[in-house]
């Protein structure tokens, strides 16, 4: 039995269809953003974060922190964290993350790999670590990228797969409501999101559809790190 034929104008509007979903755009333009870091209170540094496409598809996240004041300026500290990831269903899903952090007293490496055809996480930190992974898992450095993505198509609440030493942790987070931030790009009247389970403490300051950066973070920990926007450009 043959299948009827599709008049023409039926079979652009398909063509289109398809066209356009293979090219949409991604849920956060490319960016460059410069932030002032604060450890306890005190500046100690400056954060420069870059979001920019890549081949096949691929987006690339770069985060590099150097320190400018203080010990961490002594000390010559560094950090350079890159995230390789595609979009699926509106979050940057792993393919790689390196972390390099180097001073005059130390140095640390960090990797994450994925494998999606064998759905499987690798980690070397001191050893390697093999587990399984779940759909749209991602490492931790491409979190404030899922929740301003989430933010921009109207979600409130998030459970995030990811990936950490050996093991996929589910980790949940939650819009708090309005409130107005001042840091040294401007004031902003931004949404607030927490972490809402027992990990490491986290809060973010976004301003969906304006921005696709956070216009601040604080993470809670024995030291409170704290970042805050001087400036963002698209690109």
């Amino acid at each position: 039995m043959k299948l009827p034929r599709l008049p023409a104008a039926m079979l652009g509007i398909a063509l289109a269809i398809i066209a356009g979903a293979a090219f949409a755009a991604p849920p956060l333009p490319a960016f460059t953003a410069r932030y002032r870091l604060l450890q306890n209170g005190t500046p100690i540094g400056n954060a420069t974060l870059r979001l920019a496409p890549g081949a096949d598809g691929t987006w690339t996240f770069t985060t590099e922190s150097s320190g400018s004041a203080g010990l961490a300026a002594l000390l010559g500290a560094s950090v350079r964290e890159v995230s390789t990831f595609r979009w699926s269903g509106g979050l940057p899903q792993g393919i790689a993350y390196d972390y390099s952090m180097q001073s005059a007293l130390n140095q640390k490496q960090r990797s994450v790999r994925f494998d999606w055809q064998d759905n499987t996480v690798t980690v070397d930190d001191k050893g390697e670590h093999h587990f399984a992974a779940q759909p749209g898992t991602l490492e931790r450095h491409t979190l404030p990228l899922a929740i301003a993505a989430g933010l921009d198509a109207g979600k409130h609440d998030f459970a995030l797969p990811v990936a950490v030493l050996d093991r996929v942790e589910t980790q949940h987070f939650a819009a708090r409501g309005d409130e107005t931030v001042r840091v040294p790009a401007g004031t902003f009247r931004a949404v607030r999101v927490s972490r809402t389970d027992s990990g490491e403490g986290f809060d973010g300051w976004f301003v969906p559809g304006k921005l696709p950066v956070p216009v601040r973070i604080d993470q809670h920990g024995r030291n409170n790190l704290v970042l805050e926007l001087e400036s963002y450009s698209a690109q």
